[in-house]
């Protein structure tokens, strides 16, 4: 049984960081795929980043891009998403998921419930 859980989201004032956190249980871990995506109400899922094992992270929406970073512990099976210069636009709800490949969320068949983040 595969589960993906995240927190550390939460509401912050523009300029200011977050770290989010994807605990990873019932997966190989260490040799997945795992990505970050949102979602804003009326709208898709979108990606953010991902990572490979072995190799960097790979930015998929420039928005983002030198703002936000990707990271695992292999050790405690757990993804980070390190947000940082956060402004209103970055309010969403935001998901890990792992198993998939490239941008779109319907190729990625475990995905985490979701934390809200709320930027004023």
């Amino acid at each position: 049984h595969v589960q993906l859980v995240e927190s550390g989201g939460g509401a912050v004032q523009g300029g200011g960081s977050l770290r989010l956190s994807c605990k990873v249980s019932g997966y190989t871990y260490s040799t997945a795929c795992m990505a970050w995506f949102r979602q804003v109400p009326g709208r898709q899922r979108e990606a953010l980043l991902s990572t490979f094992p072995g190799g960097p992270y790979t930015t998929y929406d420039a928005r983002v891009r030198g703002r936000f970073a990707i990271s695992k512990d292999n050790d405690k099976n757990t993804l980070y998403l390190q947000m940082n210069s956060l402004n209103a636009e970055d309010t969403a709800v935001y998901y890990c998921t792992a198993g998939g490949i490239g941008l779109d969320s319907r190729g990625y068949p475990y995905w985490g419930q979701g934390t809200q983040v709320t930027v004023s």
